[in-house]
């Protein structure tokens, strides 16, 4: 008992550490963004644009992909429990809101972590183990506004950009499906669906969107730079990344979607 107990304990301290760890991580990427021009070592538009680019435009097929899965999923789900009550012609409010305001930011966020996130991390951890971190520091060079603040900006333009598109082919799949089996046009269900929805919908998937890619850029920087051991450890702490950046997803996404809907 006394050693679960202490065992506990150091995981409990682990836990607020790297915590604690993390939001200095975000403070210093949001302060080298807004001031390090002023200090000569700006966030350079080059190195933001690389990661845009490997991010969002590099992840475009896949996330293509996963948007039109999850709408011809929901439009097959939304016409069979409608249907037993005979209410087939709603199922355009379901699609649209579920889409909009969960799963697009959902897929992508996941989607986000398991690539992207990933990538982060062991790019972090790597650089780490060959003290190419501590290089950085030696030649004057802030490792967090060259490494971390221009991943943590790519990702919280691209993540809401991907959902974005992320909603329209997930409508477009659900359209197709709910027109042929409802036998109404395209163009009507477009309009059903934009009746349905109101910005504050779309805004809703937007916020977790920029939420979801603050916790991923973080949480990949935070476990890449604590790796420890050779390649094994570069194995462990991506590994480790992947799964905490999704639960933290999971859970941010009970908790905004509670506080935005009580």
């Amino acid at each position: 008992m006394l050693a679960f107990l202490e065992q506990t304990g150091r995981r409990g301290v682990r836990a607020f550490d790297e915590l604690g760890y993390a939001t200095v991580l975000l403070g210093e990427s949001l302060f080298w963004t807004l001031f390090g021009r002023r200090w000569r070592q700006p966030v350079r538009f080059a190195s933001v644009v690389a990661q845009m680019m490997h991010v969002g435009i590099e992840a475009l097929p896949i996330a293509t992909l996963l948007a039109a899965a999850i709408g011809f999923m929901l439009a097959v789900q939304s016409l069979y429990s409608l249907g037993l009550f005979g209410a087939e012609s709603f199922a355009h409010v379901g699609i649209a809101l579920a889409l909009i305001r969960e799963f697009s930011p959902l897929i992508i966020g996941i989607l986000m972590a398991g690539r992207s996130g990933s990538a982060l991390a062991a790019r972090i951890s790597t650089m780490t183990i060959n003290q190419e971190v501590d290089a950085l520091h030696t030649i004057g060079i802030n490792p967090v506004r060259f490494l971390v603040a221009p991943a943590l900006l790519a990702m919280v333009i691209m993540l809401p950009a991907l959902a974005m598109w992320a909603n329209l082919i997930g409508l477009g799949a659900a359209g197709l499906l709910v027109s042929s089996s409802l036998d109404i046009t395209m163009a009507a269900f477009v309009t059903n669906t934009i009746e349905v929805l109101s910005p504050g919908d779309i805004l809703h998937g937007l916020g977790k969107s920029v939420l979801f890619a603050v916790l991923i850029a973080i949480i990949a920087s935070v476990n890449g730079s604590r790796v420890r051991g050779g390649s094994d450890g570069v194995g462990r702490v991506t590994t480790r990344s992947v799964v905490h950046a999704i639960s933290a997803i999971i859970v941010a996404d009970m908790i905004f979607g509670f506080l935005a809907t009580t």
